[in-house]
């Protein structure tokens, strides 16, 4: 007796108490789950299928009409699996909602939620359109299928008086050219203010020439004695390297280039590995590469081994652009059509107000539009070696500026281009001297 009691009231006993009777009265009293959120547990309890409960159900509900001993198709693997009998009285699901996979072969299409109960008439709801009634399942989602085509409805034409109608606008057309940027004639632009005074203390200041650009720059470094057309190659082949390279490389490559020899003709005929080699120092060597090499092409078929002596037609010429050509016909033809403006320059006389741009060549066009034209052949090498000093040789620059006839005001442009006179002045033991300049 003791082992039947203990046996009785054991946990396993109660589990399998609880599964035959899932199996047994589920067709008697089934818990009708339309609603697959979670899996079924086995570890409810039996009164939870004997008594009915009763919960808030979703906001989309199916009701059904009383329906004694009805079968419906679930969509089972056959007929005997695809229904099951419903009881005369009220089930109410109680599981929580879970998306469902319809099955092939199903009958009934199952809306998101829907649940089941007796003893009232039949409401379906979907999407804000109802269809009630009374009768079977079928008869429910035949109506809804009927709710869900609505009838066309026919345009009703509204009648304009001749007086309101408005006559048709004229379709735009757009340029097909964009618009551009008027051109700054030389002369047409006011000169800044008290710049001739600055032009001339930055000509004081560079009266030494003991910039880099002095020594190594495109004007230094061709062999005139080698004859002019050799000397103008070389004054082109110089701009074209000197491209995002510094100046010192630009000179020590133009050294290897001479001793390998720099004519038009033996530039020709090197190969490109050897040429790329002996350029391999400078910025973007690959490119200079093939710009020269086929510059030497175009200058032996076109100009007789010569360069083009116009600005606009060395544009015309691979890897040249308007500052090289400018620059290359000053110095080589003495000819100034325009002003060579590189990034120092552009970046120097935004500084200093002199222009407002935010590309070289806008800066050029200003520089262009007040600029007498005399002095467009030396503001490339004066400027140049100008900011070279001030960022590069800053002692000697600072001793130049506080020795020369206006020390005040040679300080003042030193200044604006970002050169800090404290700082430097206090690392190479000038306050005094600064202070001097300064009045104070």
């Amino acid at each position: 007796m003791t082992t039947a009691l203990r046996l009785l009231i054991s946990p396993i006993y109660r589990r399998w108490c609880c599964f035959v009777a899932i199996l047994v009265g589920a067709p008697l009293r089934p818990v009708l789950t339309l609603q697959h959120s979670v899996k079924p547990s086995w570890r409810w309890p039996v009164s939870n299928l004997l008594h009915r409960r009763t919960i808030s159900t979703p906001p989309i509900t199916w009701t059904m009409p009383p329906l004694t001993r009805s079968r419906i198709a679930l969509g089972g693997s056959s007929a005997e699996d695809n229904t099951f009998i419903l009881p005369t009285e009220t089930i109410v699901d109680t599981t929580p909602p879970m998306p469902s996979t319809p099955q092939k072969g199903a009958s009934l299409k199952r809306s998101k939620y829907f649940s089941i109960s007796d003893g009232e008439p039949t409401t379906v709801a979907k999407k804000g359109r109802t269809a009630t009634g009374k009768g079977s399942v079928s008869e429910a989602i035949k109506s809804t299928s009927q709710q869900k085509s609505p009838k066309p409805k026919t345009p009703t034409k509204s009648k304009k008086s001749p007086s309101a109608t408005k006559p048709p606008k004229s379709p735009k057309t757009k340029s097909s050219s964009p618009r551009k940027r008027e051109k700054i004639e030389p002369g047409s632009l006011p000169p800044p203010k008290d710049w001739e005074k600055i032009y001339s203390l930055v000509q004081e200041l560079r009266a030494d020439k003991t910039a880099p650009v002095d020594s190594v720059g495109a004007e230094a470094l061709p062999e005139r004695h080698l004859g002019e057309v050799v000397y103008r190659y070389q004054v082109l082949i110089a701009l074209m390297l000197s491209s995002q390279t510094k100046d010192a490389v630009v000179g020590e490559t133009m050294k290897a280039l001479q001793k390998h020899g720099l004519t038009v003709e033996n530039i020709q005929q090197t190969d490109n590995q050897t040429l790329n080699n002996l350029i391999q120092k400078v910025g973007f060597h690959n490119n200079k590469t093939k710009f020269i090499k086929e510059s030497a092409d175009i200058l032996i078929t076109t100009y007789n081994g010569d360069i083009p002596q116009t600005a606009e037609e060395m544009m015309k010429l691979p890897g040249v652009g308007p500052k090289m050509a400018y620059i290359v016909e000053s110095i080589a033809f003495q000819k100034n059509s325009g002003i060579g403006v590189d990034t120092h320059m552009h970046r120097m006389f935004n500084d200093l107000k002199w222009v407002k741009s935010t590309t070289p060549e806008g800066t050029r066009e200003q520089l262009e539009g007040w600029l007498p034209r005399e002095r467009w052949g030396e503001i490339n090498a004066l400027w140049v070696g100008f900011g070279q000093e001030v960022q590069q040789q800053k002692e000697k620059m600072l001793k130049k500026a506080l020795t020369c006839s206006s020390p005040l005001e040679a300080l003042a442009p030193i200044k604006k281009l970002r050169f800090d006179v404290s700082k430097e002045a206090k690392r190479y033991g000038l306050e005094d001297d600064v202070r001097k300049a300064m009045g104070s």
